[in-house]
């Protein structure tokens, strides 16, 4: 007698945390089913989250930059108007088209560098970054959304950044919202790193 032709048989592949223990491979390949990441997986590829001090000396740093362009910007434009107009124009923090100018300039600095790179000029001087709550890139979507949930956190009376310092995961209440997360960007490097290599060893046959 001779065994039947199987083309399945023998092609067996232990399952994860099952020592001895083996399951079918799907047909036409080799690849391992997708696992969901547990929490501390997760964490592992996301990097180190950022304590709450460099996380507000970064912000500091911030505002003097963002303030300072735009100081400049308004003194740039009523030296223009003067030698135009040939009458000098002063800005007051009265104007309400000054105070619209003026948020609108906060919402684009920080929604061009979440959106982007994921680090502020302040953010970069302290070596933290904004990344998606998985750990990659925050991307245009969850940049937008963190830009304009950041203000919610400062009009609860600050207890929006509760969480920072009582949280596991140190995420603001503007960081739940858009899903996002800051970490260390040395150690978000090597996170990115090994989310890669678990992504090629899934791979693998």
């Amino acid at each position: 007698m001779t065994a039947s032709a199987d083309p399945d048989a023998g092609l067996l592949e232990p399952v994860p945390g099952n020592v001895g223990v083996s399951q079918p491979l799907p047909l036409g390949g080799s690849q391992q089913p997708y696992l969901p990441l547990t929490a501390g997986e997760t964490e592992n590829l996301r990097g180190q989250p950022a304590g709450f001090a460099s996380r507000f000396i970064a912000f500091l740093v911030d505002c003097v930059v963002s303030i300072g362009v735009f100081l400049v910007t308004l003194s740039a434009a009523s030296f223009a108007a003067s030698v135009l107009t040939g009458s000098s124009i002063h800005w007051s923090r009265e104007n309400t088209w000054v105070v619209v100018a003026f948020l609108a300039w906060e919402f684009v600095y920080y929604a061009f560098y979440w959106t982007g790179t994921g680090k502020t000029p302040g953010m970069l001087l302290l070596g933290v970054e904004v990344v998606g709550q998985e750990g990659s890139r925050a991307g245009t979507k969850r940049g937008l959304l963190r830009t304009l949930a950041f203000p919610l956190s400062f009009l609860l009376l600050g207890l929006g950044f509760l969480g920072i310092l009582l949280g596991r995961d140190r995420r603001a209440l503007h960081d739940v919202i858009a899903d996002t997360a800051v970490v260390y960007c040395w150690d978000a490097r090597e996170a990115r790193l090994r989310s890669l290599a678990r992504a090629s060893s899934s791979r693998q046959p």
